[in-house]
C-alpha cells in the first residue's frame, strides 16, 4: 500500500481549516489541523508533513516567523494563505522561502491543484548510490549542481536550497550564455499551473545570489535589463 502524502494545515479560522481538510481528504491526502504558530512547529516535527498550508495571520507567532523557523532546517514545501494581497506581502513570503502564495478568499479546487503541482515539483534529497553517468549534473569551478539528488555544493560546502531555487539555478547553468525572459523561466520552472507575476523569478534570483557569491568567478548569473537572466560564462 502506498502511504498517503501528509498535509499540515495551519489556520486559526477553524471553518476554513476544516473546509481545506475536507477537500484534501477527498483527494486522498492525510491532513492535520493546528491553529497557531507554536503548534505548527511542534506538529511539523511529529507529523512530518509533505506540504504545509500556512496562514499568515496567526495568534502569537505569525506565519512569516513559522516559515522562517521551518526553512532554517527543512525544504518541505510551504504554500502561504493570506488575506493580504499586496505585492510586498507576497514578495516577503517568497523571500522567506514559501513555494507559493494564495490570497484569501480562494477557490478550494484551485488550492488543491496548486498543492498537487508543488508536490510534483518537490523531491526531497535522499542519499543513495547512483551511477554518475546517469546523474543530471552541471559543474563549474567552485560550483556543483546535482538535480538527481537535489544538492548544491559551493566552494566545497553543501548549500541548502528549496526545490525551485535549485531547479532555476540548474536550468540556467545547464544552458550557459543563453538569455531567458522571466516568462520563459516561469513556464520552465513553475509550469503552466502557476498563477503569479514575474517578480517571483526576481525573488528567487536574489536568493540564489545571496547563497552563491559569483563575484570574481568565471561564471555569474547576469541580469539582462528589461529582458531576463542568463548564466554567463566569462572569457
Amino acid at each position: 500500500m502506498v502511504n498517503k502524502q501528509k498535509i499540515l494545515i495551519v489556520d486559526d479560522d477553524e471553518n476554513i481549516a476544516e473546509l481545506i481538510s475536507l477537500y484534501m481528504t477527498k483527494e486522498c491526502f492525510e491532513t492535520m489541523i493546528v491553529n497557531d504558530g507554536e503548534s505548527a512547529l511542534s506538529a511539523f516535527q511529529t507529523f512530518e508533513p509533505n506540504l504545509i498550508l500556512l496562514d499568515l495571520m496567526l495568534p502569537g507567532m505569525d506565519g512569516y516567523q513559522v516559515c522562517r523557523e521551518i526553512r532554517a532546517k527543512s525544504s518541505t514545501p510551504i504554500i502561504m494563505l493570506s488575506a493580504k494581497g499586496e505585492v510586498f506581502d507576497k514578495v516577503l513570503g517568497l523571500e522567506l522561502g514559501a513555494d507559493d502564495y494564495m490570497e484569501k478568499p480562494f477557490d478550494a479546487k484551485e488550492l488543491v491543484a496548486r498543492a498537487k503541482a508543488v508536490l510534483r515539483r518537490y523531491k526531497p534529497t535522499i542519499s543513495v548510490p547512483t551511477n554518475k553517468d546517469s546523474e543530471e549534473m552541471v559543474e563549474y569551478p567552485d560550483l556543483l549542481i546535482n538535480k538527481s539528488n537535489y544538492s548544491v555544493v559551493y566552494m566545497g560546502k553543501s548549500v541548502e536550497m528549496p526545490p525551485k531555487e535549485l531547479e532555476l539555478l540548474y536550468f540556467l547553468a545547464s544552458t550557459p550564455n543563453r538569455v531567458f525572459t522571466r516568462e520563459q523561466l516561469l513556464d520552465q520552472i513553475w509550469g503552466y499551473e502557476y498563477v503569479g507575476d514575474t517578480r517571483t523569478v526576481d525573488v528567487h534570483i536574489k536568493r540564489l545570489r545571496e547563497k552563491i557569491d559569483d563575484n570574481g568567478k568565471s561564471w555569474q548569473i547576469t541580469t539582462i535589463w528589461g529582458v531576463g537572466y542568463k548564466f554567463d560564462l566569462k572569457n
